[in-house]
């Protein structure tokens, strides 16, 4: 690989095994790693080490529920506040249903499974608990490292090396639930078109979405590109209804708890405007890809609509009561 020559799906596959094993040291596993910093990962490797993780994966069965992913990939620098994570609960209050996979943040200070931790959560692998939280909160979680062992052995290099890895981008496509339906944010172009066609080659309704200005989410900040089955469209802001924010506005902060106490605030409508926008706006991108027929128009009013009455709030609560 120093020598510019890429893995085939096969290989890829194979040494994903084998870091699941435990066969390299973390030196090694540092060296692998950083390959993928200086060169943009082919798509047969992509799916080598997906078909790795997911062959050795806790599978997750809630039979024929209709249900969706919404997830960064991480690794843009941003630093931003728990946006796809209140989204899945704006998501949830409108009666549909989010089946999250998440980690701790490897390159930011808070990622999915901190905020939740920080609320008294606690991960489980009870599909029992998990298929409760589903049904009466709208939202279950899925905390990578219990479901998904290959990522479990890599956690401790990552956070040591403290930036974006190739493992930032297999997260969002090992869910081991595998959800149909995903919103998904990537970090770059070449990224979104990578997923775009990963997604059309398994079959998942993704929505792919990237802001210009290098967010892996509707940030809001700048125009942003969506690509979907339906084919790729940039947006301003403006086209919908909202502001262009400033960058500063979505910080999460310096901690946890900074990046906890922004998220409360979204789910109880005592957020910035540009918070809770931003917060909208990937919750109505979520809705549509479930709802493709629906317009973006309503399902950003629908969203707008679960913090306003707090059903977003509600089934936060309902899902930190069952998973507490």
């Amino acid at each position: 690989m120093f020598e510019h020559k890429s893995l085939s799906r096969e290989e890829s596959h194979q040494v994903l095994l084998n870091i699941a094993d435990g066969r390299y040291n973390d030196a090694q596993l540092s060296a692998f790693m950083t390959v993928f910093l200086m060169r943009a990962i082919t798509l047969d490797e992509l799916t080598g080490f997906r078909d790795a993780i997911l062959e050795r994966r806790n599978p997750v069965d809630f039979g024929d529920v209709k249900a969706i992913d919404i997830v960064g990939t991480g690794g843009d620098g941003k630093n931003t506040f728990n946006i796809s994570t209140a989204s899945c609960f704006v998501v949830a209050g409108t009666g549909r249903k989010v089946v999250k996979h998440g980690n701790y943040g490897a390159s930011s200070v808070s990622g999915a499974s901190n905020v939740l931790e920080q609320h008294g959560v606690k991960f489980t692998a009870d599909l029992s608990r998990l298929d409760r939280s589903l049904s009466e909160s709208g939202m279950c979680y899925l905390h990578a490292p219990f479901f998904s062992p290959a990522l479990k052995s890599v956690g401790p290099v990552r956070k040591a090396l403290g930036v974006r890895t190739f493992f930032n981008m297999l997260g969002p496509l090992v869910n081991p639930f595998m959800p149909r339906y995903q919103l998904l944010g990537v970090y770059n172009l070449k990224m979104l078109r990578l997923y775009n066609y990963l997604a059309q080659q398994e079959g998942i309704d993704c929505t792919v979405v990237h802001s210009l200005d290098g967010y892996d989410e509707i940030s809001l900040t700048s125009p942003f590109k969506v690509s979907s089955s339906a084919g790729e469209q940039l947006y301003l802001p403006e086209d919908l209804g909202f502001e262009t924010a400033p960058q500063e506005s979505l910080s999460g902060g310096e901690t946890v708890e900074e990046a906890a106490a922004i998220f409360d605030n979204v789910l109880a409508g005592r957020a910035t405007k540009h918070q809770t926008d931003c917060v909208i706006a990937n919750s109505a991108f979520a809705i549509h890809t479930l709802e493709p027929d629906l317009s973006l128009t309503v399902a950003i009013a629908e969203a707008r609509e679960s913090i306003a009455s707090g059903a977003a709030l509600g089934a936060f609560r309902k899902f930190v009561e069952i998973n507490s």
